[in-house]
């Protein structure tokens, strides 16, 4: 059973800019509260019994907001990286901390539709698979941020998919057992979890892929005011 998340708090959030010139992306708000925060209470809903967040760029704001006792309905723990050094490299930070695989791995910048987080662990936990990717179909693949993602028969396959026709995009949601977390720093520098991920399958290992529904992002700065705002979209 999963009883860990590493939540990657880590990144500069550079499309957002300027605003994360003076907030970190993870503290700023959906629906008026802290994207971290509905992050978390997601991952307690579905199990998960500790997060170890990965900060580096604003981490004094992050390990503020979550670090006050009995905040969250789990056990919330920070890891501060000296620098961004990637996805997979925060999950290996996160691990290093004392996060134990199996474990899920979730950006910490992106609101799921209610219970998919709690969907994906389960249906990774029923399986022996290395690892597991989430699919969406909205918001669609935007190459080269947000890549679409082959499913087959229930497996990934490529984890950046080129084909146009392909309306499944890679979620910002993991899940890895021990098998796999030796490739996590194997790449080159930034270390990232889709190319560790891709070479999981190049090496004959199993990966789940498991579509979820809609998620949420701030991606640009008017993505702020849209999705605390959503009457705004149509004018």
């Amino acid at each position: 059973m999963i009883r860990d998340a590493v939540v990657l708090a880590a990144g500069e959030g550079r499309r957002l800019r300027p605003l994360t010139g003076r907030w970190a992306k993870p503290v700023l708000p959906i629906d008026g509260r802290p994207v971290i925060a509905t992050l978390l209470h997601e991952l307690a809903a579905a199990g998960i019994e500790r997060a170890t967040v990965v900060t580096s760029y604003g981490a004094e704001a992050i390990e503020r907001l979550v670090g006050t006792p009995g905040a969250f309905p789990l056990d919330v723990r920070t890891a501060r990286q000296p620098a961004p050094n990637g996805s997979a490299g925060a999950a290996l930070h996160g691990l290093a901390a004392g996060a134990e695989p199996p474990a899920i791995l979730v950006a910490a910048d992106t609101v799921f539709t209610p219970g998919d987080v709690a969907r994906f662990a389960a249906a990774f936990d029923a399986t022996g698979a290395a690892g597991a990717i989430a699919g969406r179909r909205d918001p669609a693949p935007a190459p080269p941020h947000r890549s679409a993602l082959r499913v087959e028969g229930g497996r990934v396959t490529r984890v950046f998919d080129d084909d146009p026709a392909n309306g499944l995009a890679a979620a910002p949601l993991w899940a890895l057992r021990e098998p796999l977390v030796p490739l996590l720093g194997l790449d080159r520098a930034p270390f990232e979890l889709g190319r560790a991920f891709q070479r999981a399958i190049d090496e004959g290992m199993t990966i789940l892929g498991v579509e979820i529904g809609r998620t949420r992002d701030l991606t640009r700065p008017v993505d702020l005011i849209e999705e605390n705002f959503p009457y705004l979209r149509g004018l």
